[in-house]
């Protein structure tokens, strides 16, 4: 859906502080998946964590960016996304080798600009829901950054800049007064 934007990218670069800065700024915008379940299975002592049953967080982050695409399709004018079916898709496949991307990837489309944010080890942090590492954070990206493009996707690296010059910047390649 051409009004569905995706932020992607390394993990820990920046994506959710822009996200909020877009929210501020009228757009409506749809939390990370993955961090939405680790909370989740965290809370419950549930295993569809990645640092325990990795391909059921896969699915369940699939299965979650698919009702989170029906809910948005309901909202009006550009719906940015924190990661999403790609991301997923694509680290189910990866992780598996189960061929989930091409067709879903095909099927579920984005608008044609993806952002992707850079490894940028000085604003990086683990945390509670963000227990990988950094060199774990830029083989992620270095997939989704090959990823992206392979399905037809201009992807945008954002620029390591303050959050407000970063959500300028996507506004300028979307076109947004």
């Amino acid at each position: 859906m051409d009004r569905f934007v995706i932020l992607s990218g390394c993990s820990g670069g920046g994506k959710s502080t822009l996200l909020e800065a877009l929210k501020r700024r009228g757009h409506h915008v749809v939390e990370e998946p993955g961090r939405r379940i680790v909370v989740e299975e965290l809370e419950g002592d549930g295993s569809a964590l990645p640092w325990v049953d990795a391909p059921a967080f896969a699915r369940r982050a699939i299965a979650m960016s698919l009702v989170d695409r029906e809910e948005a399709a309901i909202i009006p004018g550009t719906v940015f996304f924190d990661r999403g079916l790609i991301d997923a898709a694509s680290a189910l496949e990866h992780m598996t080798g189960e061929p989930v991307l091409a067709s879903l990837g095909q099927l579920h489309r984005y608008n044609s600009h993806v952002f992707l944010t850079p490894p940028w080890p000085e604003i990086y942090v683990g945390d509670r829901e963000r227990r990988h590492d950094f060199a774990a954070a830029v083989a992620e990206y270095e997939r989704l950054s090959a990823v992206y493009p392979s399905l037809g996707y201009d992807v945008h690296l954002l620029p390591k800049l303050g959050v407000e010059e970063r959500a300028d910047f996507v506004h300028s390649v979307m076109g947004f007064e």
